[in-house]
């Protein structure tokens, strides 16, 4: 795989899940790495690895700050935008915030950008966008009519991330990200991911909620291969893979109840009174779409995306790296 090396990478929400993760690598690759974070949802324990590695550079400040951004891109080649709020039931909740965040906050990133004229930039975006569309797999250019005020953002950022392309002749590529999950994400506070939510009811012996009756499926995607994703995005050079919007996903489809049932056998191998826990039903949440199933055909052709980790063999991993940090 084609890697970005040595060269100057920023990364918005570096102090997030899949932010530092991203930050993680980009180091080890010896990039030079500039983090722009306000830390309304991520953590500098996040960071804390890499403060004092010469080539880490954290600037803390909010995206809907032009001058802030101006700032972040100064001398970068790379953007990967990971900065954003997630979560339908918050922008149900707060939809100003969530459209000031999702929307202002990615013009003026991508507008500042484009002015510093950096190589690429690379965002993130969300499976959310398919919508109310009932086509499985979902397939990159058949989406719906999108179910809550966050998916509608991230079907905004797409569209401008095209138009700043089309107007001003910078190279981006989108990805929709399909229910991630891994090492650092957030188990705590009211929008927390199912994931991590669930893990952090069982050690504690506590039954999880599940919405509705367990039958919604989703394509779960472990955080390694979401990572893979973006480097390909940032390194493939075929004029015919940039400035298009790609699946991230692993391709396979998991009940709520089959997730429920695997993560309490993972966690039953570190205390076995973890077994015993059972599962309560609550009911299903308002703009959540009944199944998601990614096509991923379009990014194994363009961008040579080939991942490796299952939903159980991210899981192993995740629980894990559960246990021992919560």
């Amino acid at each position: 795989m084609k890697k970005v090396e040595r060269s100057r990478v920023l990364v918005t929400g570096g102090a997030g899940f899949i932010g530092s993760n991203l930050v993680e690598t980009l180091l080890a690759q010896q990039n030079h790495v500039t983090v722009l974070d306000n830390f309304a949802t991520g953590k500098m324990e996040n960071l804390v690895p890499f403060v004092g590695n010469p080539d880490f550079k954290l600037i803390v400040g909010d995206i809907r700050d032009l001058a802030t951004c101006r700032e972040a891109v100064k001398d970068v080649e790379y953007v990967l935008h990971e900065a954003a709020l997630g979560s339908v039931p918050r922008s149900i909740k707060d939809p100003m915030t969530t459209t000031a965040v999702n929307i202002l906050g990615f013009v003026n990133m991508l507008y500042a950008a484009q002015e510093a004229k950096v190589k690429r930039f690379v965002y993130a975006s969300s499976s959310s966008t398919y919508g109310d569309s009932k086509t499985l797999p979902k397939v990159e250019d058949r989406i719906g009519k999108p179910l809550s005020p966050y998916a509608i953002t991230k079907f905004v950022d797409e569209l401008y991330a095209g138009n700043f392309h089309d107007l001003y002749g910078i190279d981006t590529i989108g990805l929709r990200y399909f229910n991630v999950f891994g090492c650092r994400q957030d188990p705590s506070g009211a929008y927390a991911a199912v994931i991590p939510k669930f893990v952090m009811s069982l050690i504690k012996h506590e039954s999880p909620v599940i919405n509705g009756d367990g039958s919604f499926s989703r394509d779960f995607t472990y955080v390694e291969n979401v990572v893979q994703m973006n480097l390909l995005a940032l390194a493939v050079e075929d004029p015919a893979a940039v400035n298009q919007v790609y699946n991230v996903a692993f391709g396979e489809r998991t009940t709520l109840n089959e997730l429920f049932f695997f993560l309490r056998e993972d966690l039953s191998e570190f205390d076995p009174e973890i077994g015993k826990v059972e599962p309560k039903y609550g009911p299903g949440r308002a703009g959540d779409i009944p199944h998601s199933l990614a096509s991923i055909d379009k990014a194994r052709k363009l961008l040579g995306y080939a991942p490796e980790f299952s939903i159980k063999a991210g899981l192993k991993k995740a629980t894990k790296w559960y246990y021992e940090n919560l």
